[in-house]
Formats: structure tokens, sequence, C-alpha cells
């Protein structure tokens, strides 16, 4: 089922472990997956990204893409986001990103690292040709 929400709200804890992720590889866009219960809990899974150039481009790995799903099936969670960093631009989808964009159901989130002092986190559902920017919200506990 194609995604009609022009909001994403996620957690703070996991909007965290996905910033935390892009921090610790500066010179790699990162990658990974987040998956959503029925329930609403939401977890990311991390990883590796294989590309050949891997400081502009993301490709993630295969068995450990299907070892994710095959988690988020054991917690009875849908891929819900696919998440990648761009080191060295900003958080808009590259042409690239749009190509090979092929999951209409779902959000994509893109963090920008090049950024002074501040990371930035946009979310985008996939259009036709296009990706169109939704609201990201940020959830407390409050």
């Amino acid at each position: 089922m194609p995604i009609t929400k022009n909001a994403l709200r996620l957690p703070r804890p996991l909007i965290n472990k996905i910033l935390a992720h892009a921090q610790q590889n500066p010179e790699i866009e990162v990658c990974g997956l987040i998956g959503n219960s029925a329930s609403n809990q939401k977890n990311y899974y991390p990883v590796d990204n294989i590309a050949k150039q891997p400081d502009c481009r993301f490709l993630m790995d295969g068995s450990q893409q299907i070892n994710a799903l095959k988690k988020m099936r054991d917690k009875q969670q849908q891929l819900f986001a696919i998440v990648h960093s761009h080191p060295h631009a900003l958080a808009t989808p590259s042409q690239l990103d749009i190509d090979e964009s092929r999951y209409k159901e779902v959000f994509y989130l893109i963090i920008s690292l090049n950024t002074k002092g501040v990371l930035e986190m946009r979310a985008y559902t996939q259009q036709q040709k296009s990706m169109q920017k939704v609201d990201l919200i940020l959830e407390t506990d409050d």
C-alpha cells in the first residue's frame, strides 16, 4: 500500500541511533532499514554499504539486508523506512537515489553530514519519478 501521509514520526532514541551510525562513519554513506510493528514499535537495523564508491553511493549488503528483514519478521514488523547518509552532500535525494528507489510503500530518510556542527535529517516518499519531502516529527516521551 503506497504511503499517503505527509509526515513521518520517529522516537528520539531511534533518531539518535541513526545519527550516531552516520557520525561514526563520516566518510561513507551509511545505510540501514527501519522496521515498524502494528503497535508502532520501531527498530533500526544498520546494514553495511558495499558500494565500490561508498563515499557517494550506497549498496546494501544483501545477506545483511535479508537478515534485517528476518529480524523484522521475528518482531512482527514490516519494512517502514530506508535510511542512508550523504557525507558530502545535502539531505536531498540525488538523481541516483531517485533512480534506484524501488519501494513506494516506505519512507526514505537521508542524513547529511555536510553541515557545520548540526546534522540534518530529512524524510521523503517516492513519487513517480521523483521524491516528495515529508515532515519529520521527533516524538518525545512527554
